[in-house]
């Protein structure tokens, strides 16, 4: 019995056990968190290592059919614990609890952001996100100020988590094998418990500002400080140049700029 890989799931199953190994060696269990949620297990070629780790206890969440019913045969320490759900939509209290928990997989690479931002509405409950992407995202997740691929990404997930790169994976060691390479990174839930500012506009702001990114932050959000006056060394900067508490510190401004009209 084997799972047919399934394009329109981005599906990409890992067949080098030495590079399945080592993704879950990079396995860390910050802040002493041993529940782990799989995303996208395929047919375990991660699980495997997963499950070697002792002292974890490993869930499984994938929404295709195929691949349930080949982890339900093949591995029976998972039983009541393989989740078929889609876990952009899912309500992860409902499988997982309130307890933490941390999330890794070999992450499929068409909805790999939106499994980033679905982590940070449970960070509170997410300790460590780790696992694999396009080599392309996991970079800009890890980025910091200064660089072309620091971006929207880059701040959000930096702004309560700390990213580490760990390495690249070639395209050979996956069936089939994708059109470019892979990176693997953690991400490791940081002591930030809120901004202090208004959440909803500082990722209102560091989107309008990455989304015109050649121009100047002053120029990216006019709409939000109008002709007030309102100045500051940011305001001249491209948004690359500024990092999460900087983007912090322009939010406060912003805020008190809004309180005063």
């Amino acid at each position: 019995m084997t799972v047919r890989a399934k394009k329109h799931l981005g599906q990409h199953f890992l067949t080098d056990k030495n590079i399945c190994r080592k993704i879950a060696d990079q396995y860390t269990a910050h802040m002493g968190c041993k529940r782990v949620l799989e995303i996208g297990p395929g047919m375990g070629a991660l699980t495997e290592f997963l499950l070697e780790r002792e002292e974890l206890s490993v869930s499984v969440m994938d929404v295709d059919t195929e691949s349930i019913e080949y982890l339900k045969v093949h591995f029976p320490k998972l039983d009541g614990k393989i989740f078929e759900a889609d876990f952009l939509r899912a309500d992860l209290k409902k499988f997982m609890g309130d307890e933490p928990f941390s999330v890794v997989g070999n992450f499929p690479y068409n909805i790999s952001s939106q499994i980033l931002f679905k982590c940070l509405e449970y960070r509170n409950q997410i300790p460590e996100i780790m696992g694999m992407f396009q080599k392309e995202v996991a970079e800009r997740v890890a980025e910091k100020p200064g660089s072309k691929q620091y971006g929207i990404l880059s701040v959000i997930l930096q702004a309560f988590y700390d990213i580490k790169y760990c390495f690249t994976v070639d395209e050979h060691v996956f069936n089939p094998p994708p059109k470019v390479k892979s990176g693997v990174i953690r991400c490791t839930r940081n002591e930030r418990q809120d901004l202090g500012c208004d959440e909803e506009l500082f990722i209102r702001i560091v989107k309008m500002s990455f989304n015109q990114r050649r121009k100047t932050i002053r120029n990216s959000i006019k709409a939000l400080i109008k002709d007030t006056g309102f100045d500051h060394p940011y305001l001249n900067d491209r948004p690359e140049r500024l990092s999460v508490e900087d983007f912090i510190a322009l939010t406060l401004m912003v805020q008190e700029l809004k309180r005063g009209c």
